[in-house]
């Protein structure tokens, strides 16, 4: 601890500090990725079916609840069903995270360079809507395959893909490259999800530690050891439900958006504005909200996972670099 506060030193060192410690942001956080993807994949799988299924021509079963839909998939399709698009899952999941974590605490460094290391809750969700955008526009082609992916069954009428590399080459022969980022729009629009998930969680924990402070003699570089798991856990669950509420309909137009064309190749809605407009008609209020239980009860854990991994990964990285 007597090397926590070194003298002033040459910039190539504390550039290079500064380097190592945005990788360990973002090894934790790809860590955490990996970790939510495993444990809450059928969940998911759930989650899309419900999206995108309008009540009109589907190719997919019908479902009563999230109960009776996790029977049906394992029971008509089994464990594969369950598990439909789980690599771009895991490879969308692990590299967003990473992303995520690598670009928002880049986004902080650098609002806080004139903020005496404190920010505000305007400038953490600066810092969050950042990085969701960076990670938005470099990861929507895997999201648009996983949900096509997850959205094939037995009854599905046009030829499935194979896997994530068929999906991508078929996508390309016959829809163009651009078909790669349907959904962008919504995409973009989901970015508050995470500054707002973000936001909650810095100032949340900012809360509890100061509460648990209150009592002890700690310098600021050990808050993080007044937090635990089960601190980290309701952290996550608390920032995601906040989250999960105020941008849910965007997730519903996107995953609209990514699904496959007909054999005709005609797109079952043609734009953002398109699903609005119709599933407002067709569906009212409700049809924004459509699969939001599997959602809740994908995120809720999956979130607090997520930072349980996150926040220890990276005392592990800190406690090895400082032993180095």
């Amino acid at each position: 601890m007597s090397q926590s506060q070194p003298q002033p030193q040459p910039q190539p060192q504390s550039k290079s500090k500064s380097e190592q410690w945005q990788c360990e942001n973002a090894t934790a956080g790809a860590a955490a990725g990996f970790a939510t993807v495993a444990a809450m994949h059928p969940l998911d799988v759930v989650r899309t079916r419900f999206q995108v299924n309008d009540g009109r021509v589907s190719t997919l079963p019908s479902y009563k609840n999230t109960a009776h839909a996790i029977f049906t998939i394992a029971r008509l399709e089994g464990l594969r069903g369950l598990y439909a698009g789980f690599t771009p899952a895991v490879i969308g999941s692990t590299v967003s995270w990473g992303l995520y974590f690598f670009f928002y605490d880049r986004a902080k460094q650098r609002h806080s360079k004139n903020k005496e290391g404190k920010l505000s809750p305007g400038l953490h969700l600066a810092s969050a809507a950042e990085a969701g955008a960076l990670v938005c526009l470099c990861t929507n082609p895997i999201w648009l395959v996983k949900t096509r992916l997850q959205l094939q069954t037995p009854l599905h009428q046009t030829q499935p893909y194979s896997g994530l590399y068929d999906a991508l080459r078929t996508i390309m022969r016959e829809e163009g490259w651009s078909a790669l980022y349907r959904g962008i729009i919504p995409g973009l629009f989901l970015v508050s999800h995470g500054a707002i998930q973000f936001t909650a969680y810095e100032e949340l924990r900012k809360g509890i530690i100061d509460f648990k402070s209150k009592d002890r003699n700690k310098d600021s570089e050990s808050d993080d050891k007044l937090l635990n798991s089960v601190d980290y856990a309701v952290l996550g669950a608390s920032s995601k439900i906040a989250a999960v509420l105020l941008t849910y309909p965007f997730q519903v137009v996107r995953a609209r958006l990514q699904q496959r064309p007909s054999s005709d190749g005609i797109p079952r809605y043609m734009d953002s504005w398109h699903v609005v407009k119709e599933t407002a008609r067709f569906e009212g209020v409700r049809g924004f909200y459509k699969g939001i239980t599997p959602n809740l009860l994908k995120n809720v854990p999956a979130a607090s996972i997520t930072f349980i991994v996150y926040e220890n990964v990276l005392k592990l990285l800190k406690m090895a670099r400082r032993k180095d």
